[in-house]
Formats: C-alpha cells, structure tokens, sequence
C-alpha cells in the first residue's frame, strides 16, 4: 500500500509577521495570503525491509532505524521525525515497517512556508495511513505544534493554515493560538489579473529565518515602539489588500504591496539587505509598481507586482541578479490525500 499527501506553498500578500506571537497575542494579528502551484509532498510505503527508513528526495537525505516509539532529534529528517514521534505518542503506530519520503517543490529557508507545509503533508501521510479523525483547523494547529512546541522552531502561525486550507484567504491571529481562516471570494478576473501581474523571483539564497523571527519577537516583549508599530501598519495592510482584491482595485495593489515593503524593514535587522534593496529598486525601475520579500526576510524569494504588461522588462532586468523567475499558478485547494493499492 502506499499513502501520499500534497500541500501547497504559498506567497505572502500583506500583513506577514502579525502571525507571530508574542505580538499576535497581544494585539491580535492578520495576515492576508494565497496558495500556489508548488508543493510539499510526502509518500508512505508499506515495505518487507524491517525498520523505518526516512528520505528527502530533493535534500538528498536519508536515514534507517529499527521500530521504535521516539526517533532521535538531531538536526537531520527533524521535521519527518518530529510528526512521527509525535503521532506514535498520540496515535499509536503499529506498523513496524513502513518507507516515508518527502520532496518540496522549493528549497528551504526560501520564504514560501516550505517547513510548515513540509509538516502539514507529512501529517496528512499519516492521516491517511491511519484514518486519523482530524479535520482541517485539526491538522493545522497540530502541526504548528509539532514544530513550535515539540521541535522548538521558532515561526508564525499562517503557512500551516494556508497549506491545509488552500485558495486565497485572510487570516486572523489572536491569543490562546486562536485561528480564524476567513476564504475569499474574490472574482476570477481579478484574480487572473493578479496572476498575471505578479512575478515570483528566487534570489539564489536562502536564510535561516529563525533568527529574524526571534528578533522579532524580543523587539515586541522589550516594547521597541518602532517595531511594534510597524506590525500594526502591516497588521492595516492586511486589511487593505483584502478591499482592493474584493473590489478590483488592482491599480492600488502595487502601491499597498511597497507600502508594506517599507514597514517590514523596520521590524527587525537583516529583513532586508544591500542585494535586495538593489533588486528591489531594480524591479521598480523597469516598472513594478511595489514588491516584498516573502516570508521572514533576508533572502530566499520575492513578489513584484507588474502591471500592464511591464512583467517582462521586470524579468528581464531581474536576470541581471542571478536569481531565477518561477512561473507559477494560483490554486484553490489546499491539502489532498489518497492511496494507492
């Protein structure tokens, strides 16, 4: 038997890092976002070998163990590992012999919520696998909590809703890990005119975004006012891009993208850095309207928002940086299971 799952990643619009608790918590956070058409996905295979065998294809990992209750914590397959611990605890997991095997569609550490939709579609594995009784809001605050409780990584709240959820939707963050997933009915033409406007360029790094997170959460219980008040401008932002999508006021979505460009620099160091304010200008020049970095900051991908048809000076001065372009799509759906006999 085999047991797959697939998540989508998703790109950040507005509001990114209100999601964050402490901030979260006490203000309450939102954050507006869309599911695109790369994935994380994960296969379970039933196998004679004996043990537990655990690989990411695209990272080139791979590791062997006999059964056991707790697989070790230690740097490598952490998140594979930290959902199978973790379900064995709450689950039970009798089969002894089984094949996990992960792959994501982008690499680590590149803004797209790739850990966090990683653990959703490794969730969603053993969901099948096992007939698991958790819907939706189940499995997304589980696998917040296997990563941000159990494995200790510090991060938002926001990429594991948006990978089981799917589509575009605005999201509200409040104490006690309350999660409000609020989908929105935004017309098709709008929505293809945003497709079309929008250029995903991969810088050619990545970043641990840990770090960043973590400063922002310290400049939040040490009341640094610049900081917080840039979450609550994003926290706005949020709110502004949702009216825009809603009413087809695609000339402002440029403008409200570079509004929240600014603001996001000032919630912590390393947000953004020489190479990407020469990107960014870069791609304002030819004729993006605004942009932002995806994700924590300080590197990985970005969105510019290109309209009429400057899209293509856009990429073609952003070939300049080394970096890449991905085509990509919107998506509607959100987390999928099945099995194959």
């Amino acid at each position: 038997m085999i047991y797959r799952s697939k998540a989508p990643l998703r790109i950040g619009l507005a509001g990114g890092g209100t999601d964050v608790s402490p901030y979260s918590d006490e203000f309450g956070g939102a954050i507006l976002n869309a599911t695109i058409s790369l994935s994380a996905n994960a296969t379970i295979e039933l196998t004679n070998e004996g043990g537990i065998q655990i690989q990411a294809l695209d990272r080139k990992e791979i590791q062997q163990f006999n059964f056991a209750n707790e697989l070790p914590i230690n740097g490598v397959l952490d998140l594979s590992k930290g959902v199978y611990n973790r379900i064995q605890k709450d689950f039970g997991i009798n089969l002894q012999n089984f094949k996990l095997s992960t792959y994501v569609d982008a690499p680590a550490g590149s803004g797209l919520g790739t850990s966090s939709t990683l653990v959703v579609a490794i969730i969603g594995a053993f969901v099948e696998m096992l007939k698991l009784p958790l819907g939706d809001y189940d499995i997304a605050h589980y696998a917040f909590d296997i990563e941000r409780n159990d494995l200790k990584l510090a991060g938002g709240k926001q990429d594991q809703y948006a990978a089981t959820f799917g589509g575009v939707n605005f999201m509200e963050f409040y104490a006690g890990d309350k999660v409000i997933v609020n989908p929105l009915r935004i017309r098709s033409e709008y929505l293809s005119e945003l497709e079309n406007n929008l250029v995903l360029y991969f810088t050619a790094t990545s970043r641990e975004s840990a770090t960043i997170i973590k400063e922002q959460q310290k400049n939040v219980v040490q009341k640094n006012e610049k900081s917080i008040d840039a979450m609550h401008q994003l926290k706005e932002q949020a709110k502004m891009m949702k009216e825009a999508l809603l009413k087809g006021k695609l000339h402002e979505i440029g403008e409200i993208l570079d509004f929240g460009f600014q603001q996001k620099r000032l919630m912590a160091e390393n947000i953004s850095n020489n190479n990407i304010e020469k990107i960014y200008d870069a791609a304002k020049n030819a004729g993006a309207t605004g942009g932002k970095i995806s994700g924590a900051g300080g590197g990985g991908f970005m969105i510019f928002y290109c309209p009429g048809n400057s899209r293509y000076q856009v990429i073609e001065t952003l070939q300049n940086f080394g970096g890449v372009v991905r085509p990509f799509s919107f998506t509607k759906s959100g987390l999928k299971t099945w099995t194959i006999q």
